[in-house]
């Protein structure tokens, strides 16, 4: 049975009770979701109880011993990633799967860029480098930015799964993309890199990063030029680069440059003619 949202969020919670933390800071629309669970949960609904076992009570305490010291809550935006980053490597609700390779690709970029790129997953270089985007999709990104007038080194790029989705021994260079549930795995962490980050525009490259950013498995084609917002924030929808590399036409350039272009004047970044009349027919 397919791992849900709520069964990974449930797993979080209890390792995280487990390993002492006590306190979590949520927004409005967290609060919400855990309280519609739990109101499910005590109607008697099949959802199950959200509150995990209690942890073994701690070994008496000599009445000399100082008190353990506080948790250190990261403060700034490096800190946050820093800690996200080392959370991942060991990432238990993904690790636990089976179904995904071990080695952990975070993210890149600048940890204070006003645009966030979501893609897929890491293929076999990405996973080589432990670094998203760095094969043939990566330099069409890299492409697609130059035209913009940004530097790879000016926006964030995150993946919706951390890990190289695995195809069993003799995968080679070979990929697939990620199930429901290697999404659902994932999700917290790249949730909580947005919250950290706080971009004035995410663009979900492909359907895979759409669907586990706005829940929607409808296709690229009738999501893109539409408004969407993940936790408040501002959300686009357009083609992974990828898609480039198989569909060369000037018409389909187009289009990516069409909703690129959309997220510029939704930054306020200045719009040239030329810039205006990429890939257009002559």
């Amino acid at each position: 049975m397919p791992t849900t949202l709520k069964q990974c969020s449930i797993e979080v919670l209890r390792n995280l009770l487990q390993e002492g933390t006590r306190t979590l800071a949520l927004d409005d629309e967290a609060r919400g979701i855990l309280r519609g669970w739990m109101l499910q949960a005590r109607r008697g609904g099949s959802a199950e109880a959200l509150h995990a076992p209690a942890p073994p009570a701690p070994p008496p305490v000599a009445q000399r011993q100082s008190p353990a010291p506080a948790a250190v809550v990261p403060d700034t935006v490096e800190a946050k990633l820093d800690y996200l980053r080392a959370r991942a490597e060991h990432w238990r609700p993904a690790l636990s799967l089976g179904s995904l390779r071990s080695t952990m690709v975070f993210a890149v970029g600048n940890p204070h860029a006003r645009l966030m790129l979501v893609g897929e997953a890491p293929g076999y270089e990405e996973e080589q480098q432990r670094e998203p985007f760095v094969g043939r999709a990566g330099r069409k990104l890299n492409e697609i930015l130059r035209a913009m007038g940004l530097r790879r080194e000016d926006v964030y790029i995150s993946n919706i799964c951390k890990f190289r989705p695995s195809m069993g021994e003799r995968q080679g260079t070979s990929n697939r993309p990620p199930t429901e549930e290697e999404i659902a795995a994932c999700l917290p962490l790249v949730m909580a890199e947005i919250r950290a980050i706080r971009p004035a525009c995410i663009v979900c490259l492909g359907g895979t990063a759409a669907k586990g950013l706005l829940g929607s498995g409808a296709s690229v084609g009738s999501l893109r030029g539409r408004e969407f917002f993940c936790q408040g924030f501002p959300v686009r929808v357009t083609y992974h680069p990828s898609y480039l590399l198989r569909n060369e036409a000037l018409s389909e350039r187009r289009r990516v440059w069409e909703d690129m272009l959309g997220v510029m004047r939704l930054l306020g970044m200045p719009v040239s003619v030329k810039q205006q009349n990429y890939f257009l027919p002559s």
